[in-house]
């Protein structure tokens, strides 16, 4: 079985499962104790939630707080839903953005989601024109999840930062790939199994300078009253040790990454490419070939595992609201598959899979 589905979630790191396994504790260990309690059992598991939480600090900007979360979509509902002032976000946002604007409009506040280029990129000019003094926060990711492209982050925080807003940044699909530490926005999300940690846990990054959101959560005041309920040292310690690996192997997976990618450009050198060719990460290939029934494609190439898009929209039946946000139409959309691969991935499981995936397209008359 061959793995490109590396947006949707990566495999356990071998370090993460070994960090995790200590701190799962046993009626005969030490290691089962809740890291909020006083106790010795109470203090060691506090002493290795705080190791991951600077393992997590050391992927981003120096000069702000960790808050742990059940992943980036609570980081980013926390943001949104308790920052005052107008939202601007763009049309090819995750669902965790743009879902929000019901809850941002029933608290009478505006939610404006402004158009992407062509190449999937940021409308600048767009957010120049609609950013005003009412403006809170301008929600912008690091990398789309979908097709890959990078958004001009710099441009976008001093835009918005120009006009008095603040910047949350969904960096999901850019922890541990891209630096993000030159960046400083107000607010960034983050998950741990998107860099082979742990499912179930991810972190709010906020500024030292940014004013800290209202809780969605109540209870017993934990994450710096942020973010009530018992923290698992098991899954901290897993996403602080994938981290760790990350941060020691950033510059690896780029070569890693980049030799992929030309070694699936390649293999789809007939296919269009969805998004920006320059500005993207090279681990998402998102492409598409007129006329693919990519349902059937999936079903031929069940040995595969590929995506025809989010994973979270995954059996919609709807057209890619990325893929609509840069111009396709609902059948260029249908037509598109993403290909995703990362550090564990060999350059044997690219050329087998697409010889599987362009063999089973010929099949279909393409």
């Amino acid at each position: 079985m061959i793995y490109l589905d590396y947006q949707a979630t990566t495999p356990l790191a071998p370090e993460a499962r070994e960090a995790m396994l200590r701190w799962l504790g046993g009626p005969d260990s030490d290691t089962f104790g809740n890291p909020h309690s006083a106790h010795r059992m109470g203090r060691m598991a506090a002493a290795a939630v705080e190791a991951a939480r600077g393992r997590v600090a050391a992927l981003l900007p120096d000069d702000g707080k960790v808050i742990f979360t059940s992943g980036a979509t609570e980081a980013l509902n926390m943001v949104l839903q308790g920052t005052p002032g107008d939202v601007i976000t763009f049309a090819a946002e995750h669902a965790a953005v743009l879902d929000c604007a019901r809850v941002v409009e029933a608290q009478g506040r505006r939610f404006t989601v402004l158009p992407v280029l062509p190449d999937g990129r940021a409308d600048l000019d767009a957010l120049k024109a609609a950013i005003t003094p009412a403006t809170g926060l301008v929600a912008v990711m690091a990398v789309n999840n979908e097709i890959g492209v990078i958004h001009p982050l710099a441009e976008a925080i001093t835009i918005a930062h120009a006009a008095g807003a603040r910047v949350l940044v969904d960096a999901v699909q850019a922890i541990g790939r891209l630096a993000l530490t030159p960046f400083r926005p107000d607010y960034i999300a983050v998950s741990a199994h998107k860099i082979h940690g742990p499912k179930g846990i991810g972190a709010l990054w906020i500024a030292a300078d940014a004013p800290r959101p209202a809780p969605l959560l109540w209870g017993g005041g934990q994450e710096a009253s942020l973010r009530s309920g018992t923290l698992s040292p098991a899954l901290c310690a897993g996403f602080g040790a994938a981290a760790q690996v990350a941060a020691e192997g950033i510059e690896a997976q780029m070569f890693h990454v980049k030799h992929l990618a030309n070694i699936a450009r390649d293999a789809f050198a007939g296919w269009e490419v969805n998004g920006s060719v320059d500005h993207r990460w090279p681990g998402n290939l998102n492409v598409r070939l007129d006329g693919l029934d990519v349902a059937r494609l999936i079903s031929d190439c069940r040995n595969v595992m590929f995506s025809a898009g989010s994973a979270c929209a995954s059996g919609s039946g709807r057209p890619s609201h990325v893929l609509k946000a840069i111009g396709l139409t609902d059948g260029q959309a249908k037509s598109s598959i993403r290909l995703g691969f990362g550090r564990y991935t060999a350059a044997q499981d690219i050329e087998v899979a697409a010889s599987a995936i362009l063999s089973a397209a010929k099949e279909q008359g393409l």
